[in-house]
């Protein structure tokens, strides 16, 4: 079994509203970025000194997207 490189861009989470969609990514490294994308369009990219901050920070845009009537998406 193959596991993900640790070291390699994650998909955090995608939502869904209508035939909209959404994601976030991390960029591991010694800055760690997020990015948020918007129908395939980056909406934002965040930088930050630890994974935590950067997880939470995700986390929060996840929620508040939630909030907005967005909903997650299976994974495949």
């Amino acid at each position: 079994m193959a596991y993900p490189d640790p070291g390699a861009p994650a998909v955090l989470w995608r939502l869904s509203r209508g035939r909209s969609t959404a994601h976030a990514t991390v960029f591991p490294g010694p800055r760690i970025t997020v990015t948020w994308f918007i129908d395939s369009v980056m909406d934002r990219a965040e930088n930050y000194d630890t994974m935590s901050l950067a997880l939470a920070r995700a986390d929060e845009i996840r929620g508040t997207l939630l909030r907005q009537g967005w909903k997650d998406v299976e994974a495949s």
